[in-house]
């Protein structure tokens, strides 16, 4: 089975059993409070760490946040807090 078809049974199942995509598919969860705080959820650790830009692994790619006095507020297994001035996100894949 190809990659595709395995995803679209993954969606119906979720949507099915009512579990959320991000956790089923494996898919990056990213909330914004402002321009001030991020939170990526499902990540798979840090490829790089400035005050100007920090990009984190996800599952197909990375997700790169530029702005101005960045910092990792917290980090645990399946979060990332990411507190300054956020000019920008980016989600490569």
């Amino acid at each position: 089975m190809n990659e595709e078809k395995i995803t679209k049974i993954k969606s119906n199942i979720s949507n099915i059993l009512e579990i959320p995509k991000e956790i089923l598919l494996d898919l990056p969860k990213i909330t914004f409070i402002g321009n001030l705080q991020v939170s990526i959820e499902n990540h798979k650790g840090i490829i790089e760490y400035s005050s100007e830009n920090i990009r984190v692994k996800i599952k197909d790619g990375f997700i790169k946040i530029s702005g101005i006095d960045l910092a990792i507020k917290t980090i645990i297994t399946e979060e990332i807090i990411i507190s300054g001035k956020i000019a920008s996100i980016d989600y490569y894949i």
